[in-house]
C-alpha cells in the first residue's frame, strides 16, 4: 500500500491511470503540494467528490479544511456555485486565496480563516454538501455544527475516515495515534447509526464516509 492509501498499490495505480491528466492551476497546485508536503485530496477521492456534485446538482458547499484551496477549486470547477471553506492555518489560508484568485473563482469560493470550532457557530447557511477534511480527532465536534446546516437530502462527506487502516484494525494502530483512532471509530459508529443519516464507508483513498441526510 502507498503511505497515504488504504488499498493495494496496484489498484491505486490502475485507478489513477484511468483519470484525466491535470493541467493549468490544478496541476500547479498538485506540484506545489508534492514539493511542500501539503496534504490534499487524493485523485480518486476528489474525482468522487466531483461526481457527487454533478450527480446531485450540488450548488452550495461547506468545506472544513481548506489547506491550499485544492479541493475547493476542484469542487467549484465541477459546478458548485458557492463554497464556504474554513482553514485554521493563516499561511495556508493566504496560499489558498492566491490560488483561488489565480483560478478566477473569488466570486464562488470564500475562505474563513480561523478554528472551525469557532467559525462554524457563526455560519447559518444551508448547504447541499458538506466536506469534512480537517483535524481527524475533531470530526464529531465539526459534525454537531454541520448537521444543522446540511439540508434534507444533502450529502456529508468525511475524508480520511479509515486513517491508514488504523480505524479498521488494532494491528495497525500506532501508540501516538490511539486517541485519534478511538475518536474516529466513535465517529464512524455515530454516522452509521444516526437516525437522520444513511451512511456508507468506502475504501477509497484513505477511506471516505458518504452520508445522506434522509430526514430533519
Amino acid at each position: 500500500m502507498t503511505e497515504d492509501n488504504i488499498t493495494f498499490d496496484y489498484i491505486t495505480r490502475y485507478i489513477r491511470r484511468t483519470l484525466r491528466q491535470s493541467d493549468g492551476i490544478i496541476a500547479e497546485m498538485e506540484e506545489y503540494a508534492k514539493e511542500n508536503g501539503v496534504p490534499i485530496s487524493q485523485p480518486e477521492s476528489i474525482k468522487m467528490l466531483e461526481l457527487l456534485i454533478k450527480i446531485g446538482n450540488v450548488k452550495r458547499i461547506l468545506e472544513i479544511g481548506t489547506a491550499i484551496g485544492y479541493s475547493a477549486i476542484r469542487m467549484a470547477k465541477a459546478g458548485a456555485e458557492h463554497i464556504d471553506t474554513i482553514e485554521i492555518n493563516n499561511d495556508a489560508a493566504k496560499v489558498a486565496l492566491r490560488n483561488i484568485m489565480a483560478a478566477e473563482l473569488t466570486d464562488k469560493i470564500f475562505v474563513h480563516q480561523g478554528d472551525a470550532k469557532e467559525v462554524l457557530p457563526t455560519l447559518d447557511g444551508s448547504y447541499d454538501l458538506i466536506f469534512i477534511d480537517a483535524a481527524k480527532g475533531q470530526y464529531e465536534e465539526f459534525f454537531k455544527h454541520s448537521m444543522r446546516m446540511l439540508k434534507r437530502g444533502g450529502i456529508l462527506v468525511s475524508d480520511n475516515i479509515l486513517y491508514k487502516g488504523m480505524t479498521a484494525t488494532d494491528e495497525l494502530v500506532l501508540h501516538r495515534k490511539i486517541t485519534i483512532v478511538k475518536r474516529l471509530r466513535k465517529y464512524v459508529d455515530m454516522l452509521c447509526n444516526h437516525p437522520q443519516l444513511e451512511t456508507d464507508i468506502l475504501p477509497l483513498g484513505d477511506g471516505v464516509a458518504i452520508s445522506v441526510k434522509c430526514c430533519d
